[in-house]
């Protein structure tokens, strides 16, 4: 090659035009997301306080609260500005009480706001920067350290009874509850394991709002469909219906509200899918042969730790890309 063809041209510095880069710009903002999300929550919200009563308004408030002034009390010893505003706290406290049955103790809603607000998001150092989901940190701290509490629930008012202990419809024997309770929210649990119906209204809107990759719900969902499909096909006296799993326990909620935060879970298209696998894999194994009947959670945080990884793999190539040559690279 001549030397004109080796030496790289260094473009004249009073043609050039500084301004903004051309990024394509939507006009969301942080609490516009935020509240989205949660008006979208609204329909399973309202569904536990009309199954569960007063006691489910409590501990939504509660949570929701504490997460709040634990946040700002933080940002205050910090020395950092408020940020309540942008509506974060408020979801992670609406979708931790949501993780917590209706008889939980007062003093259980603080602590999972604790966890959730300082040890999920911001020893991190706030939102953006948390690898895992902050409302699941709370709920599988609070799992593990309380098992007892966190495995004891309220039956619904027309249930009659005021607390279960064998808990979910995943905790009884298979056929023990009917589809239709199961749809409506007729059954024991947790606040978000209740009405599918309401659940799905609430993913609905925020595939409507494009707030989060319809690829991840529907892989997560699909997985433990088929999975748990295949197993009931092989022994249906022992494992319950594919239906059955989808309806019951955390699966919506946390496919549709958890599993698609835009900071724990994947960018690409590819990766939601992949992550979304991942998760109803998971799930289905803890469910079908763990000694926990719900895995969820679990599925769900394991995942968020992978997210950069499936980052990485799946990242789409800059437009104009082209591999160098063979030769070249010899």
């Amino acid at each position: 090659m001549s030397e004109t063809e080796t030496t790289i041209q260094m473009p004249d510095p009073t043609r050039l035009v500084v301004s903004n880069s051309p990024h394509i710009r939507e006009g969301q903002s942080i609490n516009k997301i935020m509240f989205t999300v949660v008006l979208a929550m609204l329909p399973a919200c309202l569904a536990g306080i009309w199954f569960f009563g007063m006691a489910a308004l409590n501990v939504l408030l509660l949570c929701t609260v504490s997460c709040v002034v634990i946040e700002e009390g933080w940002n205050k010893l910090m020395k950092r500005a408020s940020t309540w505003k942008d509506g974060s706290a408020i979801l992670t406290g609406i979708l931790l009480g949501m993780n917590l049955n209706a008889g939980v103790p007062w003093w259980v809603c603080i602590l999972g706001g604790i966890l959730a607000i300082i040890l999920g998001k911001q020893l991190f150092g706030g939102l953006g920067y948390n690898p895992f989901n902050p409302a699941l940190v709370a709920r599988v701290g609070l799992l593990i350290g309380l098992p007892e509490i966190m495995t004891t629930w309220n039956s619904t008012r027309a249930m009659g009874a005021d607390v279960i202990t064998t808990a979910t419809p995943l905790g009884m024997a298979p056929g023990a509850s009917e589809v239709k309770d199961m749809l409506i929210g007729n059954t024991g649990g947790c606040l978000g394991e209740t009405s599918a119906v309401a659940l799905l209204i609430g993913g609905a809107i925020l595939i409507a709002f494009k707030l989060i990759k319809w690829q991840v719900p529907l892989a997560f969902i699909g997985s433990v469909f088929v999975i748990t499909g295949i197993a009931h096909w092989i022994n249906p006296s022992v494992y319950h219906s594919p239906v059955a799993h989808v309806l019951s326990g955390g699966l919506l909620l946390g496919a549709f509200f958890m599993a698609t935060d835009m900071v724990t879970s994947p960018m690409t298209k590819k990766g939601a899918i992949i992550f979304g696998l991942g998760c109803g894999i998971m799930t289905s194994l803890i469910r079908l042969w763990g000694s926990y009947p719900e895995g969820v959670s679990f599925s769900i945080l394991f995942m968020n730790a992978l997210t950069p990884l499936i980052d990485r793999v799946t990242i789409n190539k800059p437009f104009g890309f082209e591999s160098p040559a063979k030769e070249e690279m010899e």
